[in-house]
């Protein structure tokens, strides 16, 4: 039976992937055919970790450290990929992200009129100077291999509906949805496809800690049409899909993986 999931062999590259949601999507598109699959963290121990449970599993895989804010170090792992692999990145999934300043800073949970600028590129560089990067770096390559090329970059809801307390977050998050939509347009011409992925409250390590917490846990889903928590796995199978030759026809678009926290317009 014809798997439409197939990579078909595509080299992919998914940005802070050594653990939570990254590393759950690395490890669905290195079963579904990856021609291989580069595992990039800030911190190498945690991209190796995932390579090698990639690698034991019969996949093929590149760990590599690198700092998204730093075009230098994403160009570089770029070309290192492309070199161990012998092609051009086919899937780009900019997943690296957060959420700015620690949950412990006085600058969380205060209105966006009285935050400190100096704060601001904490959100801004990662969320959306690291797309920026991300896609300039791999583009060239991607374009050079030919149709079926693949971006694709994970926001949060944030990005498409605004949260009153995380202004500078929804700002970057919605750029780099509006890049996608952008790069859209340049790159139909060569058949790659662009497209963003909003996803609400998922458990990653990021939140593990709130989630403890039952009271909390019970007063947020309250916000949710689905009354449980998103999986890893629930966002790595939308990006698996638009990674897929079956969303070929599908460009610019941002799809919510939410639970129904918000509903498109």
């Amino acid at each position: 039976m014809n798997n439409i999931l197939d990579l078909n062999g595509r080299v992919a590259l998914i940005t802070g992937a050594g653990q939570g949601v990254g590393r759950q999507i690395a490890l669905q598109l290195a079963a579904n055919n990856a021609g291989g699959v580069v595992v990039n963290d800030y911190y190498l121990e945690r991209a190796e970790a995932v390579a090698a449970e990639i690698e034991k599993a019969g996949g093929r895989a590149l760990a590599l450290q690198g700092d998204v804010t730093d075009f230098e170090s994403v160009e570089k792992m770029v070309k290192t990929a492309e070199n161990h692999f012998n092609k051009g990145i086919g899937v780009l999934v900019n997943n690296a992200g957060n959420s700015g300043v620690n949950n412990n800073s006085d600058q969380r949970g205060i209105p966006f009129w009285e935050s400190d600028p100096k704060t601001w590129g904490t959100w801004i560089d990662v969320n959306l100077h690291g797309v920026l990067n991300g896609c300039r770096a791999a583009l060239p390559g991607m374009i050079k291999e030919g149709p079926g090329g693949r971006v694709i970059t994970i926001i949060s809801d944030a990005g498409r509906v605004g949260e009153p307390h995380l202004a500078v977050y929804s700002a970057a998050k919605a750029g780099a949805s509006g890049l996608m939509r952008a790069l859209a347009k340049s790159l139909g011409r060569y058949q790659i496809t662009a497209n963003s992925v909003a996803i609400g409250a998922t458990r990653t390590p990021a939140i593990a800690a709130g989630l403890e917490d039952e009271e909390r846990l019970r007063k947020m889903l309250k916000n949710y049409v689905i009354r449980r928590v998103g999986e890893p796995s629930d966002v790595a199978n939308m990006v698996l899909f638009l990674a897929s030759d079956a969303s070929s026809w599908i460009t610019g678009q941002t799809y919510p993986v939410n639970g129904g926290y918000s509903f498109n317009q």
